[in-house]
């Protein structure tokens, strides 16, 4: 069994024990209650990177099933807030807590200090998970095709949406791309092979021409306005990385080991930052953000 396959089958017995605790008519009533009550707008993730100049998803997360612990006594209440002041444009926070050492609390305790959208990332196979995400706070979540029949990925789009959550679509090779449709909000290509965990930045840039005519031809006749808006996810550790990404078509981009295996992770954010926009002021030969 593969690493995505044993985290898919923990996954579905942990979200049965959860509904025996708290019923799915526990968390819609709770939901609806949210939604009812006045409050602030919910925050675009996909507005926010495509406003970014850099795009940058600043990634919260304790350990991963390959690399055991990177940050084990990272502390949610203060890590985003300071990846915010650093100049993140959005937050990914882990929420599985076997493989990842994360919770949904973790968002709790970084929804009110930070004013940026938060993605719950997790393994998403049914809509109870997007019920908790609307609670605690999230302004999107992801769905990885691989984790999903196309059936059941414009299912839990559709209810996403009708909770006011905006969908990351991940996808990790060109077989996948059929699961593109016009309502994802974004669509992320994970350079990390969920089978092995092995990543590799330049699966983005092979698949980005497949990807881009992908999402045009699902759009059809109504225009590019409403266009998924392109991230890459994993594997990116150096500031011309970005530009190049961004060169073919990325606008989004999701870092997380990068910065969570030091010690200082918004520090390790604000220098990637500065040096991206050092390469823009000098315009540096093949090197310029476009």
């Amino acid at each position: 069994m593969d690493i995505l396959s044993e985290i898919t089958e923990h996954k579905r017995t942990e979200v049965k024990l959860q509904k025996q605790a708290v019923s799915p008519e526990q968390l819609r009533e709770q939901a609806q209650e949210l939604m009812n009550a006045p409050q602030a707008p919910r925050r675009s993730m996909k507005q926010a990177l495509a406003a970014s100049s850099t795009g940058i998803i600043a990634e919260f997360k304790r350990r991963s099933p390959s690399k055991g612990w990177i940050y084990e006594a990272a502390q949610a209440g203060e890590i985003p807030a300071a990846y915010e002041a650093s100049g993140a444009a959005a937050l990914s926070i882990l929420t599985d807590e076997k493989f990842f050492g994360g919770s949904l609390r973790d968002i709790c305790t970084a929804r009110p200090l930070v004013n940026i959208p938060i993605l719950r990332k997790d393994f998403i196979i049914d809509e109870y998970q997007l019920l908790q995400a609307r609670i605690v706070g999230a302004d999107a979540v992801l769905l990885i095709a691989a984790c999903l029949t196309q059936e059941e990925c414009a299912t839990l789009t559709a209810r996403a949406h009708a909770l006011g959550l905006e969908v990351l679509l991940e996808i990790h090779s060109p077989s996948e791309l059929s699961y593109i449709s016009r309502e994802v909000d974004m669509v992320g290509v994970n350079n990390r092979n969920l089978g092995t965990f092995v990543t590799d930045v330049e699966n983005s840039l092979r698949i980005a021409n497949r990807l881009r005519q992908a999402v045009a031809d699902v759009q059809g006749s109504a225009g590019t306005r409403n266009l998924p808006l392109l991230v890459s996810e994993s594997g990116i550790s150096h500031p011309e990385t970005i530009c190049r990404l961004r060169t073919a078509g990325f606008r989004g981009f999701l870092i997380g080991e990068t910065f969570m295996k030091t010690r200082r992770p918004e520090e390790e954010l604000k220098e990637f930052i500065q040096e991206i926009e050092g390469r823009e002021s000098k315009g540096l030969k093949g090197a310029k953000c476009t």
